[in-house]
């Protein structure tokens, strides 16, 4: 069964795994990435432009579908191997989260709709998916 989720990232560091091919999340942990399945949705939600910034986003950045069941180690360097899961990323505009807070479902009637986003990785309704995809001129 398809599952579709949010994961949340710097827009720095979604476009680099835009751009890649791949998605890590939670600083490269492998269980989040386990409960994800080949033909998943995956949405990046970015809260600011770099990590740690002060530099407010608050926009969907990448979005695509799990490519494969794989899940392999990234090399970054040093002695950094983060987790990664394979993902077609489609071409897709970056959106702003704020004209969709009272249409989707995750957000819709919360005041503190950002809480769940500290997790890093949730998943969403596949009506949630669509409609961000949509605003994100993306077809996945």
């Amino acid at each position: 069964m398809t599952k579709y989720w949010i994961a949340v990232a710097s827009a720095e560091h979604a476009r680099g795994g835009g751009a890649g091919g791949f998605m890590q999340v939670n600083h490269g942990k492998k269980a989040p990435l386990q409960r994800i399945g080949a033909g998943d949705g995956v949405v990046y939600y970015s809260p600011a432009e770099t990590i740690r910034g002060k530099d407010r986003l608050q926009s969907f950045t990448v979005i695509g579908r799990v490519r494969d069941d794989d899940l392999y180690q990234g090399v970054m360097g040093g002695d950094f191997t983060p987790w990664r899961r394979n993902v077609d990323f489609a071409k897709a505009r970056e959106t702003p989260i704020a004209p969709l807070l009272d249409t989707l479902e995750f957000t819709r009637g919360k005041t503190n709709w950002g809480y769940q986003m500290r997790f890093g990785l949730f998943e969403i309704s596949e009506t949630d998916f669509r409609t961000i995809a949509e605003a994100m001129g993306a077809e996945v």
